[in-house]
């Protein structure tokens, strides 16, 4: 009896819903999975994008010259350019979340090394020990990301991630009017922001992406097919460089105060990463090359119009919304143009050898400067952007002359995911390592793909497919 009642009475208490389960937002589905990693990603950028502005104020108030201080920002970058070197050899070692932690460990602890002993050499050390960690940090960031998405939420993931980056640079760098610049608390922050950094990371629950690829990379072939994306990414890496390391200099310099020089660099920021997309956009339908030189021209003349015109606050922001709308995009510019004229199998290649031309004129951009800041004053910092983007702008005019441009139907359409300097290397997807260039270890080589067909005239390089997309490729570096 007990036996024939119980299926009667489930049925009448348990009614069968008929009505359809709700499905998740694209949005919320694709991003929920890598919230841990944005997370972990935000503060320690936000730690970083708090050091980017605190460490000129600081070495200034200590008595640094402007030499020291252009030395200090080379410093970063040396060690971003060997972080990107050889990050993924670490990376291989002792997989992601451990590699992870590690870096951040580091960078944590080189944060409270600054409030030791106020030395400029020392700093420079630390400096780029601290490059070194980013830049492993950002490929261990974006290739975790890059192995999550899909093709289809690609885009939708990067585009966040790209988001987080420049917002959370945006906050560490107001972070720095919290406290006095000689106060330990800024320093303890930055550590701080940089230890927590790890928590989501470690305790998340999603699989570790598959093994690092190595990337191989010949500039000279690149220089070959896209002569401008080369050249342009160092020249712009020279002039940006610049920029990050001295432009809290040249605000406090110029008479204002800390919390106008932070204003100064988010504002800046802020205003190239509004006008990523829409230049982006507008090069899709001109040759980039003649893009590029227009924003150069703008950014030479605000640059020009900093080094020259007597500053408020309220002109500061100004000028500075100008000059990062026209400056901070030109990255992007010169790897899309890249991207245009890479043949089919060889954007792993080309992210490469463009993220690393940008790091190595970053190098050589904050030190020049400051030979310049020293003899003229800080406002010849820009009176430096602007000769380096002239210098730039003559060399696009030659090749455009020499060169006819890509027609827009055979452009690989602009994609800021792909082409935004925000990071270091993302390695490629599965789809990718059938590139001869691209070795994930531990397994077979590739076998060798035919040879592309040869481009149809001397001034036309070889197109990519109209359908590949340059999402699905990779910052990497070998």
């Amino acid at each position: 009896m007990c036996r024939s009642v119980r299926p009667a009475l489930s049925r009448r208490t348990l009614p069968v819903s008929r009505t359809r389960p709700r499905r998740e937002p694209v949005m919320v589905s694709s991003l929920r999975p890598i919230l841990s990693l944005l997370l972990g990603a935000a503060f320690i950028l936000a730690g970083n994008g708090l050091q980017f502005t605190l460490l000129p104020l600081r070495g200034e108030a200590e008595g640094f010259s402007a030499i020291a201080l252009g030395l200090l920002g080379s410093a970063y970058y040396v060690g971003f350019v060997a972080g990107c070197l050889l990050g993924p050899y670490l990376v291989l070692r002792a997989g992601h979340i451990r590699a992870f932690a590690a870096m951040v460990s580091i960078a944590s602890a080189v944060v409270l090394g600054y409030t030791m002993t106020v030395d400029p050499v020392l700093w420079s050390i630390l400096r780029a020990i601290t490059g070194f960690c980013l830049a492993g940090l950002y490929l261990i960031i974006e290739s975790w990301l890059n192995d999550s998405a899909t093709n289809q939420n690609r885009g939708l993931v990067m585009s966040a991630y790209i988001v987080v980056n420049f917002a959370t640079i945006t906050i560490g760098q107001m972070l720095v009017t919290l406290n006095p610049v000689k106060s330990f608390a800024s320093f303890a922050l930055a550590s701080m922001l940089a230890s927590v950094a790890v928590v989501p990371v470690a305790l998340t629950r999603s699989a570790q992406p598959a093994p690092i690829a190595l990337i191989r990379f010949s500039p000279k072939r690149l220089y070959r097919s896209a002569p401008v994306g080369l050249v342009g990414a160092f020249m712009i890496g020279v002039a940006n460089g610049a920029f990050w390391s001295l432009g809290p200099l040249f605000a406090t310099g110029s008479g204002l105060g800390v919390d106008d020089a932070a204003m100064f660099m988010s504002t800046a920021v802020i205003a190239g990463a509004l006008a990523q997309w829409p230049v982006g956009r507008l090069s899709d339908s001109f040759d980039r090359r003649k893009v590029l030189a227009v924003l150069l021209v703008g950014a030479a003349f605000s640059g020009i119009a900093l080094w020259l015109t007597p500053l408020s606050p309220t002109t500061l922001a100004v000028l500075a919304f100008v000059f990062g709308a026209l400056t901070l995009p030109g990255y992007s510019l010169a790897a899309a143009h890249a991207y245009d004229n890479t043949p089919r199998g060889g954007y792993v290649e080309t992210a490469a050898g463009i993220l690393l031309s940008n790091g190595l004129g970053s190098v050589f951009g904050p030190s020049l400067a400051s030979l310049l800041v020293i003899r003229l004053g800080p406002g010849a910092l820009f009176l430096f952007t602007a000769i380096t983007q002239v210098v730039l702008l003559a060399f696009i005019l030659w090749r455009v002359s020499v060169r006819s441009p890509r027609p827009s139907a055979e452009k690989s359409g602009f994609d800021l995911s792909a082409t935004a300097p925000v990071g270091g290397a993302i390695t490629p997807n599965p789809l990718d390592t059938l590139d001869p260039l691209v070795h994930v270890p531990n397994t077979p080589p590739a076998p060798p793909r035919p040879p592309a067909s040869p481009p149809s005239s001397p001034s036309s390089g070889t197109a990519p497919a109209a359908n590949e997309d340059p999402t699905e490729t990779a910052k990497g570096a070998a």
